[in-house]
């Protein structure tokens, strides 16, 4: 199981930001567009305490898409804990327990304390610490080179990844008003293609981090999930 941690950051400067946060995730990010809770989500995002919320995911893939977005929004701190979680769960995230929940509490800890301060604010903490090590790089990889985009480059990619199915590159250009070629251009440039082929590696690393030996498939039979 994973359990991420999201901190605010400068929140006296910048004011409590965390329902602007929720919003965001349920309306245009990774937990968007599914009724009631999505799938891979075993406890949603909840307010732990101050301007801090927590969640639980099953699926590791979502808590990498979950991490990127918060981290694209910018003034977040973001730590996830790869291992076991207490059973059952408790209604709410607050109120879980196990290693999982530790690790959580570390890796935002060690997020904050990140040097340089100009890479994203992201650590992962795992019952297999090396593996935990490359998630985390693969994640804070992918997490710069978001940041880095242009807004041209970030207008096409938020498209290309709201979209509930593929949009062809002409159906993109008629949407920003562009040329097929500038779309094309604006992906390469981006390098959109290259952040989709890394992201089920960091998830698998995720999941390598709180099973070790296996992709993680063992442990959701274990949890009486398909």
């Amino acid at each position: 199981m994973w359990v991420m941690t999201v901190d605010q950051e400068a929140s006296r400067r910048r004011g409590d930001q965390v329902e602007a946060l929720l919003d965001s995730l349920r309306a245009d990010g990774p937990l968007a567009g599914a009724p009631g809770r999505p799938s891979g989500l075993e406890r949603p995002f909840e307010r732990t305490a101050g301007d801090e919320v927590q969640a639980v995911f099953a699926d590791a893939g979502l808590a990498v898409d979950v991490a990127l977005h918060v981290l694209d929004l910018g003034g977040w701190t973001v730590g996830i804990g790869a291992g076991a979680v207490d059973r059952p769960l408790p209604a709410h995230a607050r109120a879980g327990s196990g290693s999982a929940f530790i690790l959580a509490r570390g890796a935002v800890e060690a997020a904050k304390a990140r040097r340089p301060r100009t890479l994203p604010p992201l650590a992962v903490r795992g019952e297999h610490p090396d593996v935990a090590r490359e998630a985390e790089a693969v994640l804070v990889l992918l997490g710069s080179i978001a940041a880095r985009r242009t807004p041209e480059g970030r207008a096409v990619v938020d498209l290309v990844r709201r979209a509930a199915e593929p949009l062809r590159q002409q159906d993109l250009a008629d949407a920003l008003g562009i040329t097929q070629q500038a779309v094309s251009m604006r992906l390469r440039t981006a390098l959109w293609a290259e952040e989709s082929a890394a992201r089920p590696a960091a998830a698998r690393l995720l999941r390598l981090a709180g099973t070790g030996g296996d992709d993680g498939s063992a442990d959701v039979d274990r949890e009486g999930r398909a």
